[in-house]
């Protein structure tokens, strides 16, 4: 049986991520991702419209809330606000620079098992930059 982890994609789209922070997306396309697929669940809204200022904690509380209902273990995105030190310690947090989510998914599948030791091994967590050079 191969590991899968449930992961989050910030999309407008469905096909690039946004532009904007992880938290500012219209959409989360929900994936399994193991080592050597990944497989489309499901899309759903980002209905978390809770900012009042810029990196409001209410809103990093609410997207939490919204993907934990979906059991959604790491979120991806090619931006990520200053949010991101209130959701790492819930979610991993991936950071990636390609423009296409379906070459995200190769990349990342292709590196789970790298991903999946470090994550174990680290006791303070951060989120993996795992932009391409």
């Amino acid at each position: 049986m191969r590991n899968k982890i449930k992961t989050a994609f910030a999309t407008n789209d469905g096909k690039t991520y946004n532009n904007s922070h992880f938290g500012d997306a219209d959409y989360y396309d929900l994936y399994d991702v193991d080592s050597q697929e990944a497989v489309f669940l499901e899309r759903i809204p980002n209905t978390i419209d809770e900012e009042q200022t810029h990196a409001d904690p209410n809103k990093a509380k609410g997207i939490v809330g919204l993907l934990s209902n979906y059991g959604v273990s790491a979120v991806v995105s090619k931006v990520f606000g200053p949010n991101i030190e209130r959701i790492k310690n819930k979610f991993v947090c991936i950071l990636m620079n390609n423009a296409a989510i379906d070459e995200s998914l190769v990349f990342l599948s292709k590196h789970l098992l790298e991903f999946h030791k470090e994550w174990q091994d680290n006791i303070n967590k951060k989120y993996f930059d795992l932009r391409q050079k």
